[in-house]
């Protein structure tokens, strides 16, 4: 080795070693359960978006989030708020109205962008561990450059959040008028974790107080800006949380609709 009184004056050192990475934890781990959780999930949506059936419990007005709302002319008529003005062909989602914005919301969203990175693209796949990849071009490219589109989806997600809000209104239903039971729970708890999902967006968050410069002359705001801020410091937890809530709503739809079990009720 070059001693330090030889070496090349403003020349680095680098450690002589031939392993890519010296850490010793189990720096795979995490990239791998975010591999299965997300393959996992994906795999169920994308079943039941295709299904076509089991999305409606027409006795309780129970609709899950993946078919809301249904603009097919295969779509119950009940659970169709906005019409039905698409073919009802097998490759058309039924709530394509908004999946496609819901993808690209999340896709672009920046905890997933780095869950994705690090886990599916390897890039890199933790702290002090080699990019999997020779060249690194950042998000300057195509497709990538869609990223900076995230502010717009949010609008989206926001608007499709209010629909599933009023779909958890709606709910509120019994052969015999007013009802409550143990689904509109499950409704309730999945439009506020959406919310909070939602709102503690990055791009949220820039949009109510980042460009303020003086927060005493904008009080509101200002209270706003703190709130959605608090929340954005949950925002990875809340990633997770928001795709068990959709998945448990879906499901407790699906098993409802198939006749596995009935609702729990508490009023009618």
């Amino acid at each position: 080795m070059t001693s330090t009184a030889t070496r090349p004056r403003g020349a680095r050192a680098r450690a002589a070693i031939t392993a890519k990475t010296l850490r010793t934890d189990r720096w795979w781990f995490a990239p791998l359960i975010t591999v299965i959780g997300l393959g996992a999930w994906v795999a169920y949506a994308t079943v039941r978006v295709f299904m076509h059936d089991h999305y409606w419990v027409d006795a309780y007005h129970y609709l899950t989030p993946f078919y809301s709302p249904c603009v097919t002319d295969s779509c119950v008529e009940q659970a169709s708020h906005f019409g039905r003005f698409l073919p009802g062909w097998w490759i058309i989602p039924d709530a394509a109205l908004t999946l496609p914005f819901l993808l690209l919301f999340r896709l672009t969203c920046y905890y997933y962008r780095k869950a994705y990175y690090r886990s599916f693209w390897l890039s890199p796949p933790a702290c002090a561990v080699p990019d999997g990849h020779k060249e690194y071009g950042g998000e300057t490219r195509f497709p990538l450059l869609g990223q900076n589109l995230h502010r717009y989806f949010f609008y989206a997600a926001a608007i499709i959040s209010l629909i599933n809000t009023w779909d958890a209104i709606l709910a509120f239903h019994s052969p015999k008028g007013f009802g409550f039971g143990l689904g509109n729970l499950v409704l309730l708890l999945n439009v506020v974790m959406l919310w909070a999902y939602t709102i503690s967006c990055h791009s949220c968050r820039h949009i109510i107080g980042g460009r303020l410069k003086h927060f005493s002359k904008h009080p509101v705001r200002y209270r706003a800006w703190t709130v959605v801020s608090a929340l954005n410091v949950r925002h990875m937890q809340l990633a997770w949380i928001t795709l068990g809530t959709l998945a448990l709503t879906d499901f407790y739809v699906l098993a409802l609709s198939a006749g596995w079990f009935n609702d729990l009720r508490f009023i009618n």
